[in-house]
């Protein structure tokens, strides 16, 4: 497998805040991610409990009406909204003990695209 020497045009920053988010049980957790340069992908979100894989939470897209989910996650329980094209918010509600993870921000930046030839 050979790389395109065309691929890579830069380099994607995605900014999550704040680093932690704490809560007492019953209120709303929200989180924040920019997703830099990237302007026309969606944001999506993954929960990683120490230990464990990251499951996917949802995708949400600024042009969509409501995000999709992940399997066992849902609205209302869990939704997005967005600021901008690349401002996106993950929002947790009535937050119990089983929803304490890491929860990870990402994009897929198209214009980085790789072209790979066999």
């Amino acid at each position: 497998v050979t790389w395109s020497p065309y691929c890579l045009g830069g380099v994607t920053v995605v900014t999550q805040k704040p680093p932690v988010v704490t809560v007492r049980t019953g209120e709303t957790a929200t989180m924040d991610c920019n997703l830099g340069s990237v302007t026309g992908s969606a944001a999506r979100w993954y929960k990683q409990i120490p230990g464990g894989v990251p499951q996917f939470v949802l995708r949400f897209y600024h042009g969509s009406s409501s995000p999709s989910y992940g399997s066992g996650f849902s609205s209302p329980k869990f939704t997005s909204t967005h600021q901008s094209t690349s401002d996106y918010r993950l929002i947790i509600k009535t937050v119990e003990e089983r929803d304490s993870a890491v929860y990870y921000c990402k994009t897929l930046d198209s214009s980085a695209a790789a072209y790979v030839s066999q």
